[in-house]
């Protein structure tokens, strides 16, 4: 197998394991895009030499056009070379790993040029929502997972009847760093607390996001649109060892689990190859050396990230687009060190008060509800 891969967000965490996992593969990579992480890009288009490389920062596009002016690689700057990056080349696939509402335009921008979406930015569909969906369909091209976690659901329904018959999706949680505390002992932690994670190595927002449960938040309306299910059939369960990925129930009552070590490469390898599998570089799985699996029911009351992202998936419409850029932006004040841990889910609420109730929404809805959502937050801080 041989396919042609852009790579959008090269520089962060799953964005690096993308390209080792292109490397083993020996699939081409056709474009790579970043924020402003110059020196770890310029490195990245010397070992793959790719047709295009894009900066959303304009300071750092310049940057790297001198840094790399003896390739051939075309540099793009601002967020609209980015959207174009995820366009102009001859890719078959597209893997999605921006973090956060930045990464829509450029999904948006993949599927409507008939590009395959490998989609590891959770915003895209969190915010995108029927948008990413009607264009997946019109342009008729695939939407496949990356993420853990839908990846695992995505793999289980491989096995699933011609008549479905899926009951539920239960999704895993590893409880992040603060699994079992509650509210009061949350009082004084630290973004540096946050950001020790018991089990993956991710980037800083998804770390904190973790950390507070609003990524699994953002993975219950994920999963609703990827898989068309109602948040009634979206469970969450902790699970410490990230070894169950997730799970689903059938109407018989019998569940299916996908199980492997933690390495993103799994599922990233699975959505470049699907539906084939190949050789992973990634090690076996030794259930005799894991022994234990536990599984505990999620704290919603201290972690109040869950049950609002629950609350804006049941309202619908721009609801799950204006928590999301309110987390964003409380994301950021926590680990700027401006506000308290605790003080999270508060301040994400506030998107709530912005919200129009509005089912049908465009593009331009999404970022001026974005825009509303950061000013709430921001208000609300005296910021």
């Amino acid at each position: 197998m041989y396919k042609k891969i852009a790579v959008l967000g090269s520089t962060g965490s799953i964005g690096v394991q993308s390209l080792d996992v292109c490397q083993k593969m020996g699939f081409g990579v056709t474009a790579l895009t970043a924020q402003k992480n110059v020196g770890v890009i310029e490195e990245q288009i010397r070992a793959f030499s790719p047709t295009v490389a894009a900066m959303a920062d304009e300071n750092a596009a310049r940057d790297l056009k001198i840094r790399v002016a003896d390739t051939s690689t075309c540099v793009l700057s601002g967020p609209e070379g980015v959207a174009e990056a995820a366009a102009c080349t001859d890719a078959d696939t597209v893997i999605d790993a921006i973090v956060g509402l930045a990464g829509l335009s450029p999904a948006l921008a993949a599927v409507g040029a008939n590009k395959d979406l490998a989609l590891a930015n959770k915003e895209a569909l969190v915010a995108g929502g029927h948008l990413v969906l009607d264009a997946v369909q019109e342009h008729g091209v695939r939407l496949l997972p990356v993420d853990s976690e839908h990846s695992a659901i995505f793999q289980c329904l491989q096995a699933s009847p011609p008549n479905k018959a899926l009951k539920k999706v239960i999704l895993t949680a590893s409880g992040g760093p603060f699994f079992g505390k509650k509210r009061e002992e949350l009082r004084a932690v630290t973004a540096s607390d946050a950001l020790k994670h018991p089990t993956w190595d991710m980037g800083a927002k998804i770390t904190i996001d973790s950390a507070s449960m609003f990524n699994k938040g953002l993975e219950i309306i994920e999963a609703h649109f990827l898989f068309g299910i109602g948040p009634d059939e979206i469970d969450v369960v902790v699970h410490r060892e990230s070894i169950v990925h997730s799970l689903i129930e059938f109407d018989d009552n019998s569940v299916l689990a996908q199980l492997g070590v933690s390495d993103m490469r799994i599922p990233i390898q699975y959505a470049l190859t699907y539906p084939e599998r190949y050789v992973s570089p990634v090690r076996e799985l030794n259930l005799w050396e894991v022994g234990n699996l536990t599984f505990y029911k999620p704290d919603e009351e201290t972690f109040g990230c869950l049950k609002l992202c629950k609350t804006a998936l049941r309202r619908g419409g721009l609801f799950p687009a204006a928590v999301n850029s309110a987390n964003e932006e409380a994301n950021r004040l926590f680990r700027e060190g401006k506000i308290g841990f605790r003080d999270l889910p508060e301040l994400i609420a506030k998107a709530f008060d912005v919200t129009p109730e509005k089912a049908d929404f465009t593009l331009a809805d999404v970022y001026a509800v974005d825009k509303a959502a950061r000013a709430a937050v921001l208000a609300a801080v005296g910021a």
